[in-house]
């Protein structure tokens, strides 16, 4: 500025203070000079988060971390400045990862620390104060102080009233990332798609964060006020990100100034980083900015809870479209449901036009053609009558709904699902058995169909690898909400051990199958007539249990009646999604040193090469398809406590060496004896007696049973092959 002053002349310009103020312009460049932050720190604190703030960035240049603290004069408050009274921006850049690990250390040794962030934004005012008003300072901050145990070695004794030429500090946080995530990393969405998408874009980030409902509420007030006065100043052209600051930073201030709610808003303390978000649940049970809802007990929720106060409302505009989708398997009864709905719309409470596309009947992308429709036809309501298994799939959907302005709302066949499927046996068995019910099926899948057993099977395993839990938490978390359309009775007795074991028997062989043929049609390859055999006694066994897969189901009506109910409190805006289901860090149960499965199953086969026992217990496990998950638990929540669990926070996506000394098996199962490495010179040790990675169990053995054993060799009845050297496989710290 002060060059272009420079240009235009002193017929222009005779004096910079028209410009920058009572003080000449060297003094007001855009960059201050470094001795702000020493002054900074020499200053006597005006208030208790000045204070905290010193602390910080005390330790971090005593301790040399890899950081910047760059200040820069703040020209918005140039009516007010003046040599006595200057204010400044300071912006902390925390460099590398090491810093934050670094600092979690010393976070242990000075519980006070206030947390260490990526970056962060703070208004610092320097002043001089007179006698009375540093009195006053003086007065209020020991007040402060002295009803503060924090550790920071504060004494109440700090008299500021002596020297009256002390410089007085007042700051206030900027929000990281409400401005960062919400208002510069959205600038592009707002100015290219408009402030519905905008909205759509803010409301998604708020959910990944947890952010409670009363705070998503507050925030959606101010951002849509600052999409709608950015768009009116600019128009079309759109606000540079390196700049956004000049505009939201008056924008900002003129919004805090209508009320103290505002002012909280605008100016409190944000978290970015995951652990500490995760070290706060288990703190005061609510992070600094109340976005995180507390838990309210040691066991996983995955239920809605009855306090109104414990859900977040999503809602769907009346401006855009609305895809309703179904992640399920042959039988699930969609096709039944959609055509229901489309015999009464009206039950959705939604005068949208409402549209089906049955997949059975669309030739070719059938995805493509939901997308043309979509265009066509921008605000209607898309049935999409196709299951869509996978994220291949659900990733089409969020680009449609990107480029179409619409929202998705997947419905699920409800089901409590196993261990690494969200679907259980008894769905299974029911979507078969309805399967094999059908009569000219459009997409010929019916009682007709040779191999329609193995095609169920097939859908069955695209869901393979997630439990019910991450199945549903992940389908909450891309689209924001989850309708369940009710399945089984739950006072159902078990699944006949017939019906059972010609499931598990037709699982087995998919997987021989597939391991040997790929996709190959089962009518033909190697068991063609394993096949033949297999169909034909499921559909005897089916037909045998018709009574028993009669009894288990809801009614349908009943069914319709539900997932109606649903969609219409999504299509209205009222549908309430439970925090407990949509939280990453609220299902963190374990921490672990996750391991890559392929260097396990190599070094398997290296051991089973050289040792006979190890090969002949491992040739009937087929671990190349039984092994997909490897890891090493260092800590549960039900075993250790959730503050266990917590204090892995800082080796968080770490890389941890780990040795694999002994292989121990029964029977039954199998795990790998571990031995944990160092991060950053520091040993990790796992809070389990045997630390060890379980590789194989037996049907009905639970994962968790492999812990006895190194009991059960001392006992002599497991077996122990030693690994001398040991091998070392590197893994990744992580949260369960």
């Amino acid at each position: 500025m002060k060059a272009l002053l420079q240009g235009v002349g002193s017929s222009f310009c005779p004096n910079y203070s028209d410009w920058f103020g009572v003080e000449s312009g060297d003094a007001h460049s855009r960059n201050a000079d470094r001795s702000v932050v020493s002054k900074f720190l020499q200053a006597h604190p005006a208030d208790f988060s000045t204070t905290k703030l010193q602390e910080i960035i005390r330790l971090m240049k005593e301790r040399r971390f890899p950081a910047a603290f760059k200040c820069y004069h703040n020209f918005h408050k140039i009516d007010s400045m003046s040599s006595d009274n200057l204010f400044y921006k300071m912006v902390i850049h925390v460099h590398s990862d090491s810093a934050f690990r670094r600092y979690q250390k010393e976070m242990r040794h000075k519980p006070g620390l206030w947390p260490l962030y990526r970056g962060f934004f703070v208004d610092i005012n320097l002043f001089k104060a007179s006698k009375e008003r540093a009195a006053e300072i003086s007065k209020n901050k020991n007040g402060i102080i002295g009803n503060t145990n924090d550790g920071s070695g504060l004494s109440a004794k700090d008299d500021l009233a002596d020297d009256d030429a002390n410089l007085m500090i007042k700051l206030k946080f900027l929000t990281y990332k409400l401005r960062t995530f919400l208002i510069r990393n959205g600038l592009s969405i707002l100015f290219k798609d408009g402030p519905s998408a905008y909205k759509a874009y803010y409301l998604r980030q708020m959910r990944t964060w947890n952010t409670s409902a009363g705070k998503q509420r507050e925030l959606s007030k101010m951002l849509d006020e600052w999409a709608v006065f950015i768009r009116r100043k600019y128009g079309k052209k759109q606000l540079s990100s390196s700049i956004y600051l000049s505009e939201a930073e008056p924008f900002l201030e003129q919004y805090a100034r209508r009320s103290p709610e505002n002012r909280a808003l605008i100016g409190s303390a944000g978290t970015v980083v995951r652990a500490e978000d995760f070290l706060a649940i288990i703190g005061e049970g609510r992070d600094e900015e109340g976005d995180l809802e507390t838990e309210r007990g040691a066991e996983v929720v995955t239920t809605a809870p009855s306090s109104p106060s414990s859900f977040v409302k999503d809602t769907v505009q009346k401006n855009e479209g609305l895809i309703v989708f179904f992640p399920g398997i042959p039988g699930c009864a969609k096709s039944a449901l959609c055509k229901e709905l489309l015999k009464a719309p009206e039950h959705l409470g939604d005068d949208r036009p409402v549209l089906s596309l049955m997949g059975d009947l669309i030739k070719g992308r059938y995805w493509q053609k939901v997308a043309d429709e979509r265009r066509r036809k921008p605000y209607s309501i898309m049935l999409a009558d196709k299951n869509a298994p996978n994220e291949e799939v659900w990733r089409q959907i969020e680009a449609m709904c990107h480029s179409t302005r619409a929202s998705a709302v997947p419905v699920v066949p409800d089901s409590e699902g196993t261990e690494s499927n969200p679907f259980s046996l008894d769905a299974l068995a029911v979507f078969m058995y309805r399967v094999l019910q059908r009569v000219n099926h459009p997409g010929n899948l019916d009682k007709a169909s040779p191999n329609a057993g193995y095609v169920l099977l097939m859908f069955y395993n695209l869901y393979d690898g997630k439990s019910r839990r991450e199945f549903d938490s992940e389908l909450i978390e891309r689209f924001g909400s989850l309708v369940k359309m009710p399945l089984l009775k739950s006072d159902r007795s078990p699944l006949p051990d017939p019906v059972r074991s010609i499931l598990e028997e037709g699982l087995s062989l998919y997987k021989l199958h597939t391991k040997r043929h790929g996709r190959l049609e089962s009518t033909k390859g190697t068991y063609a007539k394993e096949w033949t055999k297999w169909e034909k006694q499921l559909r005897g066994i089916l037909s045998a249990n018709a009574e028993y897969l009669d009894s288990i189901q809801v009614p349908f009506e009943f069914a319709v009646k539900q997932v109606s109910e649903q969609l219409r409190s999504v299509a209205k805006g009222d549908y309430q999604t439970p925090i407990t289901e949509k939280r990453k860090l609220g299902t963190i149960v374990f921490a672990a040193a996750s391991l890559p499965v392929t260097e396990i199953s190599i070094f398997l086969h290296k051991l089973g090469q050289i040792n006979p026992k190890v090969e002949s217990f491992l040739k009937d496990k087929d671990l190349e398809h039984n092994l997909r998950k490897a890891h090493v638990t260092l800590a549960h929540k039900r075993s250790h406590g959730v503050t266990a669990v917590a204090s892995y926070g800082p080796f968080l996506s770490r890389e941890l060496p780990v040795e694999l000394t002994a292989l121990l098996f029964t029977d039954k199962m199998a795990a790998l004896e571990a031995r944990l490495g160092c991060v950053d010179d520091e040993k990790v040790e796992s809070r389990n007696e045997w630390p060890h990675v379980t590789i194989w169990t037996g049907e009905g053995v639970l994962p968790k049973e492999a812990n006895m054993l190194q009991q059960l060799h001392s006992e002599g009845k497991a077996t122990r092959v030693e690994v001398d050297p040991p091998a070392t496989i590197s893994g990744t710290v992580e949260f369960f």
